[in-house]
């Protein structure tokens, strides 16, 4: 079976689509090694394989887009392991055996620090200076044929716009998606004023939020809903809290379950999970996303 058969935006038109989970906590359920600062790329770098059978293990639970291990690639990176994050989700999105997208990840700037500036986005770079970074990764991805790519942890408006602007000379479909807490992005900006940002890009297909707490979702998605009119999406993280000093997560001591539904109420159209949630978490959220009539 061909992995898609047709653009992921005409499938988002008709019904909600499962994105997978975390990549890097089932990279280390599968036994592999995730430091220093390629984190996921390091995997992708000496071990391809356990990527490839990460990707395997999200669509076997039921994800019908797979996003690539390219999150923590720098500027600097070969373009050939830019091209070897697409053609490994694109691998196991042909053996699936269902429909299956593959999104290429465009990560943040901080991301590539490894010292949890992505939290906190206000880098101290403009909208010209990100651009300069942002575009080899974006042009490296699309040269390997991805079906869209995903802008996503954005934690500040300026980053946002610099890589809408890489949109417009490419004119590649993505979404964007912004880390969020407290009913604005990471780095303070109101809601509104950064999914507003999207609406005005052609190329943008879906706006929303990804690894942030589950509690934060909802009004979120209500204030994209109110200023784009776009297919929205929703992937947090279980509310754990990520210390960059110490690399590790701190868990809630007692998550609630997710209100999908309300999300999917919402405007929602790809639902899935960021860090620490696994393929059982996905194969969970499968069987409650379509349950819905038109889902």
């Amino acid at each position: 079976m061909p992995r898609a058969s047709g653009p992921l935006a005409e499938a988002l038109a008709r019904r909600t689509v499962l994105l997978d989970g975390g990549l890097s906590n089932q990279l280390a359920d599968q036994g592999c090694d995730l430091s220093g600062g390629l984190w996921t790329g390091r995997v992708l770098t000496e071990r391809p394989g356990q990527v490839a059978r990460a990707h395997a293990a999200y669509a076997g639970a039921g994800a019908e887009v797979l996003i690539t291990a390219s999150y923590q690639l720098g500027s600097a990176a070969p373009a050939e392991l830019f091209a070897r994050s697409v053609r490994l989700a694109a691998g196991a999105a042909e053996a699936a055996g269902h429909e299956v997208w593959v999104a290429a990840s465009v990560g943040p700037y901080g991301a590539v620090l490894a010292d949890g500036s992505e939290y906190r986005g206000r880098y101290g770079l403009g909208v010209r200076e990100l651009a300069a970074f942002h575009r080899p990764r974006a042009l490296a991805l699309l040269a390997a044929g991805p079906d869209v790519l995903a802008l996503e942890t954005i934690p500040d408006t300026v980053e946002a716009e610099a890589l809408l602007g890489i949109l417009a000379e490419t004119g590649a479909p993505a979404w964007l998606s912004y880390t969020v807490a407290g009913g604005r992005t990471r780095a303070g900006q109101p809601l509104a004023e950064a999914f507003a940002l999207a609406a005005a890009s052609p190329q943008v297909i879906a706006v929303g939020v990804n690894c942030c707490d589950p509690e934060d979702v909802l009004p979120a998605l209500e204030a994209a809903a109110g200023v784009t009119g776009m297919p929205l999406l929703a992937y947090p993280n279980d509310g754990s809290v990520w210390e960059a000093a110490t690399r590790t997560w701190h868990a809630p001591g007692h998550p609630a379950p997710w209100p999908a539904e309300a999300w999917q109420e919402a405007g929602a159209r790809l639902i899935g999970g960021c860090c620490r949630i696994g393929p059982a978490g996905i194969a969970a959220l499968a069987a409650r996303t379509r349950r819905r009539p038109g889902a």
